[in-house]
């Protein structure tokens, strides 16, 4: 099967498990042949596919719950319920049992493409030594999770970058386009039992975010409280791709067990249930893009802290953790680096392949 099937395959699937946005399908295809690392961010169902034919001994290392579309943007900032500033995994959409292996590699593989791309300027096999370090030293210290405020001073002003600024967030937020469709019954409730109490005035925005989620629904609240902008989004949920990759019986949605048992200073404001997951959106509570970051950075330093934030995810299956340990400490040379350098040749491949005929595929 190659990326054109597998899309098609995928989205098929994917129709039968919410009602998708048509428009925003079209978008992410143009996006996805418009360079490599938005391609990379938009398949990781085709990734499941690549998986264990490229890294087929890494595929059976020992299984975590893992987050699965673990990549260098899938990494953000919220407040927690003292209001201090937490940095950490932002995106849960694709998490399943799987190798704890699988997370390590897809994330060096995006920080492979986006020095390919001239987003970093590190050398992969830095990159890879800092992530796999960070990652062991969780490992091996237990886990800590990562809260901005007296440590870490340097990572909180690399999250607060002036692209996060409260009056261009906001102002981007207002001119989004109305939702003017009916908005199902439980994601309005599930809106307005987000925003503070009593709020009954709110605006319907519709937004278009991700990659990997493009096409799902979408509904923003934005109103105001005590005199400023607040924002509400419900998003629409499903199982992971591995359902459809495995053709798994299960439809078990696993984000808020992960939420729960990795080592995570939650998040108050977010809220599953059901399909539907709502989080409140505010310049520091986002993801953080390559773009964003300060041309001051040290990138190995910030590699080095996905890489412990992943072990930290990976301490949500602590029956795991001793099997991992031992695996881990066989693993020796370069063997993150060589399964990175696999998967980032064979998502190249089928890049190259996508901008060439997915016009074509498109209208099949």
């Amino acid at each position: 099967m190659n990326i054109l099937k597998a899309t098609g395959d995928f989205e098929h699937w994917l129709a039968k498990q919410l009602p998708i946005i048509r428009q925003d399908l079209a978008l992410k295809h143009q996006h996805m042949a418009e360079a490599a690392f938005p391609f990379f961010r938009a398949t990781f169902y085709r990734w499941l596919q690549l998986w264990p034919e490229a890294c087929g001994d890494l595929a059976k290392a020992p299984a975590v719950l893992g987050v699965g579309d673990l990549h260098v943007e899938n990494f953000g900032t919220w407040r927690d319920e003292e209001g201090r500033l937490i940095w950490g995994v932002n995106d849960l959409d694709e998490v399943w049992p799987t190798a704890y292996t699988l997370d390590l590699v897809r994330l060096t593989t995006s920080v492979y493409v986006a020095i390919w791309e001239e987003h970093l300027s590190l050398t992969r096999r830095v990159a890879a030594e800092a992530i796999e370090e960070g990652y062991r030293d969780a490992v091996a210290a237990g886990g800590k999770a990562f809260i901005l405020a007296e440590d870490h001073r340097w990572l909180r002003l690399l999250a607060l970058g002036k692209l996060r600024d409260p009056v261009r967030f906001w102002q981007k937020l207002q001119q989004l386009p109305p939702y003017t469709a009916k908005p199902p019954a439980e994601a309005r409730k599930l809106l307005e039992d987000a925003l503070p109490s009593p709020q009954k005035e709110y605006q319907l925005k519709r937004r278009i975010a991700g990659l990997g989620s493009l096409g799902h629904p979408r509904i923003l609240a934005v109103s105001r409280w005590r005199g400023a902008l607040i924002a509400r989004e419900a998003k629409a949920i499903r199982p992971s791709a591995w359902v459809w990759a495995k053709k798994a019986p299960s439809m078990e949605i696993y984000c808020e067990k992960l939420v729960e048992r990795s080592i995570r200073v939650p998040d108050p404001c977010v809220r599953f249930h059901g399909r539907w997951v709502v989080r409140r959106l505010a310049p520091d509570c986002s993801r953080i893009e390559l773009a964003s970051l300060s041309k001051e950075r040290d990138e190995a330093r910030l590699l080095y802290s996905m890489g412990w934030e992943t072990a930290n995810m990976h301490f949500s299956t602590p029956q795991a953790i001793p099997k991992v340990k031992r695996d881990l400490a066989a693993r020796r040379g370069k063997w993150l680096h060589r399964a990175a350098k696999a998967m980032c040749a064979a998502t190249k491949k089928d890049w190259d392949e996508w901008r060439r005929d997915w016009k074509r595929a498109s209208k099949i």
